[in-house]
Order: C-alpha cells, then sequence, then structure tokens
C-alpha cells in the first residue's frame, strides 16, 4: 500500500473512530437526559400525589378541629342541661315533700272532720231526745213553767233554769253553724292546697322529661362527633403515612437522580469540535443540574416544561459561543435576566440566559466564532443560583440541546 493509501486508511479510521467516541459520548447522555426526564416526570407526580395528600391532611384536621369544637360545644351544653336536671330533682323532692305534708294534713283534717261530724251527731241526738221529752209531756211551753212555780224563789229559779236552756240551745246550734263552715274552709282550702302541689309537680315532672330528652340528644351528639373526630383522626394518620411513603420514593428518586447527574459531568475541551456540526459546550467542565422536559419549577412549585438545561457552575465562570454566528439579543430579557441569543442560520438560534450584571461581553449586531467568550455566569431574572440556562430553538420552538452539545 503506498504512502497516500495509507493516509486515507488512516484518515478512514479516524472518522470512524471519532464517530464511535461521539457516540459514544452522545449517546449515554441521551440515554441519562431521558432516564433524568423520567424521574422528572415521576417526582412531579409525586410532588402532585403529595399536595392532594397534604390538602386531603388539612381538610381532615380542619373536619377534626371542627369536630372538636362541637363536642366541646355540646358537652357544654349537657354540663348546662346535668345542671338544671339537678336543680328540678331538687325542686321535685321539695314538691314531693309538699305533697307529702298536704296528704298529712288531709288525712288530720279529714280526722278532724270525722269527729266534728261526731260532735253534729250528738248534738243532733241530744236535740232530738229534747224534743221527744216535750212531745211526750204534752208540749209544756216556757210560761206553764214559770206559772207552776210555787214560790218566788222557784219562779226566779225556773226562770234561770230556762234561760240557761235557750242559752245552751243558741250555743249547740252556733256550734254545729261554726263547725259545718270550718269544715267546708278547711276541706276547701286542702284541696286547693293538693290541687297547687299536684300541679307544680306535673310541671317539674315535664321539665325532668324535656331535660332528659335533651340529655339524651346531646349525647347522641357528642357520639356522633366523637365518631367523626376518630374518623379524622383515621384519615389524617393514613394522609400522614402516605406522605411518608411519598418523601421516601422522593428521597429515592433524587438519590438516583443524582446519580445519573454525576455521569453527566463533560469534560470536553473549549477548542473542541464535535462532528456533523454539533455544538461546543458552552460552559467547560458543568454539571447538569436539570435537564430539558417537564419538571417541578423550582420557584413556583408548579409543573411546567423546561426550555432548555441547566448547567450548574460558580458566579464568574467563562461562557462561550456553542458555535459561529450573530449576537440578537445582548440584554435584559424579563424572566431570563441578562440575556445573549445567538443566530446561527437555518433558523437556529442558542439562548444564553441568567448572565449576571454586566457580565455581557458582546453587543447586537456582532459576529462570533465557536468558542469564543459571550459572557459570564450569574443567577439573574428567575434564578435559584448562578447557572447557565442553555437552550436550542428551531424556528423559534425550544427543542432538547442535547442532541447538538
Amino acid at each position: 500500500m503506498d504512502w497516500n493509501g495509507e493516509m486515507e486508511m488512516k484518515k478512514w479510521i479516524s472518522t470512524i473512530t471519532v464517530v464511535a467516541l461521539m457516540a459514544l459520548i452522545i449517546q449515554p447522555a441521551h440515554s441519562y437526559a431521558k432516564s433524568i426526564n423520567q424521574i422528572d416526570k415521576e417526582l412531579a407526580q409525586l410532588q402532585q400525589q403529595a399536595e392532594n395528600a397534604e390538602e386531603r391532611q388539612e381538610e381532615s384536621e380542619k373536619q377534626k378541629q371542627e369536630a372538636q369544637h362541637y363536642v366541646n360545644k355540646n358537652q357544654e351544653y349537657l354540663r348546662q342541661v346535668l345542671a338544671d336536671m339537678e336543680t328540678v330533682g331538687l325542686e321535685l323532692t321539695r314538691i314531693s315533700a309538699d305533697i307529702d305534708k298536704t296528704e298529712e294534713d288531709l288525712r288530720d283534717s279529714s280526722k278532724e272532720l270525722d269527729e266534728t261530724k261526731a260532735r253534729i251527731e250528738e248534738r243532733q241526738d241530744w236535740l232530738e231526745s229534747r224534743i221527744r221529752l216535750m212531745y211526750i209531756q204534752g208540749g209544756v211551753s216556757y210560761l206553764d213553767v214559770l206559772l207552776s212555780s210555787t214560790s218566788l224563789r222557784n219562779f226566779l229559779e225556773r226562770v234561770d233554769a230556762l234561760q240557761a236552756i235557750a242559752n245552751q240551745d243558741r250555743m249547740m246550734l252556733a256550734e254545729e253553724k261554726k263547725d259545718k263552715e270550718l269544715i267546708e274552709q278547711q276541706q276547701q282550702q286542702l284541696e286547693a292546697d293538693y290541687a297547687k302541689v299536684k300541679g307544680l309537680y306535673a310541671n317539674a315532672e315535664s321539665r325532668k322529661n324535656i331535660l332528659e330528652q335533651k340529655e339524651e340528644e346531646k349525647q347522641q351528639l357528642i357520639v356522633k362527633y366523637n365518631a367523626n373526630l376518630e374518623e379524622s383522626e383515621v384519615i389524617s394518620e393514613e394522609q400522614e403515612a402516605v406522605v411518608v411513603g411519598i418523601a421516601t420514593k422522593r428521597a429515592a428518586l433524587e438519590k438516583e437522580k443524582n446519580k445519573l447527574k454525576a455521569n453527566m459531568v463533560y469534560t470536553f475541551s473549549v477548542d473542541s469540535k464535535g462532528n456533523s456540526g454539533s455544538m461546543a459546550l458552552p460552559v467547560s467542565g458543568a454539571r447538569i443540574s436539570s435537564n430539558f422536559g417537564t419538571r417541578v419549577h423550582p420557584i413556583t412549585g408548579v409543573l411546567k416544561k423546561h426550555n432548555g438545561v441547566d448547567m450548574a457552575a460558580p458566579e464568574g465562570t467563562d461562557i462561550k459561543a456553542a458555535e459561529d454566528g450573530v449576537v440578537i439579543v445582548a440584554e435584559w430579557w424579563g424572566g431570563y435576566g441578562n440575556t445573549v441569543i445567538i443566530d446561527h442560520g437555518n433558523n437556529l438560534w442558542t439562548l444564553y440566559p441568567h448572565i449576571r450584571n454586566n457580565g455581557i461581553k458582546v453587543k447586537k449586531g456582532q459576529m462570533v466564532k465557536r468558542g469564543e467568550k459571550i459572557a459570564e455566569v450569574g443567577s439573574t431574572g428567575n434564578s435559584t443560583g448562578p447557572h447557565l440556562h442553555f437552550e436550542v430553538r428551531i424556528d423559534g420552538k425550544p427543542v432538547n440541546p442535547m442532541p447538538y452539545l
């Protein structure tokens, strides 16, 4: 084989070697990116699950507090009901004593009534015997008795006797009338007293029944709210277990993600050039801290598409053009902060946001070369720390930058 042929062979072998090396370098990056994107999706799902679990936990805690509030409220009401029942119980005891006393008075009055009736019957018998005697003696008048006197003294004695008999008759009649009136008054008073205490007792008994009903209602409510309280406790514990489980899964995924990130540290030379138009790494020796695709936004915590790759690096680290092109933006660019955008032709752009203040080293319209310093790493705009958010856009739409690096 001649020298030219040997050189052609070496060139061909070299080309194959470069392609093979690029395949080894780029393909794992694709694999890692996909894996990390998948992990980010899983983390986003877990984040959503965690938020849902926390919402349910908060709702459960709210229900628990509400149930506890009603338990306390009903227990306080129940204490008042029980206190009222105790008061009514004392009233019933007092009224029962009044009823007992009234019944005893009625018994005493009945005894007195019997005695009075006996006295009336005795007087009635006496009067009847007087009438019978007068009838038997032929109806002797008071005048006959006086005229039949044997002497003045006898006459006076008979006058006194007749007056005494008349007075006694009048007295007996008055006492009989008085006894009858007394009996009637006693009966009326006792009946009124008895009716009164019976009414008081019925009223107290009614109040007692109402309070017992209220007590039963409150006891049932307390049982109900205690059940709600226990249910809320169970739900809270279950959701706490869910949150802990999610946290454990997230920790495992984060660990796996960090492992993958560690394998994605690039050590390309600043002057290295890829094959088939591949771009140079804009930050030398950077670690990919967040990949292209859906993720949980580090500031808002919302699931959102990440339009580039984040390359973690200390503030002030050089940022270099990934490829030849024209600077079309070199200024503050909204949430991107200080930004440089380079147009590489064929509707292909690269974006370099979050540049530190006074860190932009090029001007709009300036031509730049691949590997030329254009800026310095910072954390301006919507950023949580120093890094380069590197984007590749085709026709203005973000695409995954990894295949271009």
